[in-house]
């Protein structure tokens, strides 16, 4: 019922465009403040380039008004950007600032880019000539903040500061998410080979290998994902969150272990480890790529280094089940 009394943008009257084009400034501003603070710490130039657009949004802000005294006075003639329902809407913060330095720089762009072709679309649809010229102003406002967003980030990228701040993310990232949750894919991998494969050749039965292997990968991202989190809370390491480290290592240990065990859900107990041994190879060639990916180990060498441990864990489970 309540969608029933959204309006729609070309249904507003150019005074509730212009009202609301303020108030969704006043939320950009705020938008970049609240980016510019969270930044502050640790990423002093992102901070920078965000009050900068604060500052320029805020010189808009004001054209604006400016512009509203004039036409209609001191009132605005207040709407709900969340009344409007084919309105333009920003993403919300925590989702912004999850993302990487580099990302979250970008952003900037995006946003200005939204608004002008936001406002751009509606002006060319739009039969009355007042609110056609208020939109074309709005959608080159918008352009004008694109091109300043974008000088502002040239100018950023020439600085050895703004360009160690994505060094230290990457590395950031790599230290609390990509070596735990690495750690956890090569032990739930490998360490859960040798007793699936030895309860499958001592049993042949599809169920009992399916419990064992269930038991034994959960049973190991427990275990390692509660060892990450709480034998190193970060602050002296700067790996982050132990939390964080924790979910990672945890999780891709489960996943690690659970792909060549699920295949036994499959009763026959020869297809099932038929595709058990091909999930191992899958589950190999991930490690080595990660390896290579972010860890700058030669593919070739990481394979050769994976394959090998994995070959002899693999071996001795086959060995001591069938022996």
């Amino acid at each position: 019922m309540y969608k029933l009394f959204k309006k729609q943008f070309q249904d507003l009257t150019d005074n509730q465009i212009l009202s609301l084009s303020i108030d969704t400034l006043e939320e950009d501003i705020r938008l970049y403040d609240e980016y510019s603070s969270h930044f502050l710490i640790n990423y002093p130039e992102t901070s920078k380039m965000f009050k900068k657009m604060s500052v320029l949004k805020n010189k808009n802000r004001q054209q604006l008004i400016e512009l509203h005294k004039k036409k209609f006075g001191e009132t605005l003639s207040i709407t709900n950007q969340k009344n409007i329902s084919n309105y333009f809407k920003r993403k919300p913060k925590w989702f912004v600032v999850k993302n990487s330095i580099e990302k979250v720089r970008n952003e900037i762009i995006e946003m200005e880019s939204i608004s002008s072709q936001f406002y751009n679309s509606f002006a060319k649809k739009s039969k009355n000539i007042e609110i056609r010229n208020l939109l074309i102003d709005l959608a080159l406002m918008s352009r004008e903040q694109k091109d300043n967003a974008k000088l502002i980030l040239l100018n950023a990228h020439k600085l050895q500061s703004a360009k160690d701040e994505v060094t230290k993310d990457k590395r950031q990232f790599i230290l609390t998410w990509v070596q735990p949750g690495l750690a956890g894919l090569m032990d739930g991998s490998v360490s859960t080979l040798a007793p699936i494969f030895a309860t499958a050749f001592a049993t042949k039965d599809s169920h009992t290998t399916l419990l064992v292997g269930l038991a034994a990968s959960i049973g190991a991202g427990i275990s390692m994902g509660f060892t990450e989190a709480v034998h190193d809370d970060g602050l002296i390491s700067g790996r982050g969150s132990p939390v964080k480290r924790g979910f990672a290592s945890g999780i891709m240990t489960t996943i690690g272990g659970l792909g060549h065990a699920l295949p036994y859900l499959i009763t026959d107990f020869y297809v099932a480890t038929v595709i058990a041994m091909f999930f191992v190879l899958v589950e190999l060639w991930a490690i080595a790529w990660i390896q290579a990916k972010y860890m700058k180990i030669k593919f070739t060498k990481a394979v050769f280094q994976v394959v090998f441990g994995g070959s002899l864990v693999l071996a001795a489970g086959i060995l001591i089940g069938g022996g």
